[in-house]
């Protein structure tokens, strides 16, 4: 194991256990283990879905609100 990535998850051992699950299937995913499905929960499924009927809709964020988002992120 490199340094770099024992720096990493020694950081993600701080995390939620959600969030700690969330970062393992992306390295499965990476590490081209085709075995992991991502599942969402049914929170997620619903924010999807009411997220495509705003798009269907013409519903999009304004580039201020965009922007709000980026700057709450650091972005």
């Amino acid at each position: 194991m490199t340094a770099l990535l024992d720096q990493a998850l020694e950081l993600a051992r701080s995390l939620p256990a959600d969030e700690q699950d969330d970062i393992a299937r992306l390295v499965m995913q990476l590490a081209r283990r085709d075995d992991v499905v991502a599942s969402l929960s049914n929170d997620e499924r619903s924010a999807i879905e009411r997220s495509k009927a705003a798009a269907a809709r013409g519903e999009f964020a304004t580039d201020e609100q965009v922007r709000a988002v980026w700057a709450k992120h650091g972005l």
